[in-house]
């Protein structure tokens, strides 16, 4: 087996890198950058949407699975996301 680049940086990928990258998607398709020092990115309320609902079915899908820490990052990240797409929604409805 031919080892590519990839293998060395899938040992430090994890549930919460899973939950933090769906999140900045969801973020950027909330037109919120991550990067300060990059323009907002153009909103997709839908794509939003889309990523904050995948995140909640992986939270119902490994419920009892979960390190506490791994839950509160769920956690944590639901209210932050389904907030701010609803203060978005208002507005761009």
């Amino acid at each position: 087996m031919v080892k590519s680049s990839m293998d060395s940086k899938q040992s430090t990928f994890d549930f919460s890198s899973l939950i933090l990258g769906l999140s900045s998607a969801a973020l950027s398709y909330l037109g919120i950058s991550t990067n300060e020092k990059e323009p907002a990115p153009k909103k997709n309320l839908d794509l939003a949407a889309q990523n904050i609902e995948i995140i909640s079915m992986l939270k119902e899908k490994t419920a009892g699975n979960l390190s506490k820490e791994e839950e509160a990052l769920l956690d944590n990240v639901l209210a932050d996301l389904r907030l701010k797409y609803i203060e978005l929604a208002k507005i761009y409805g």
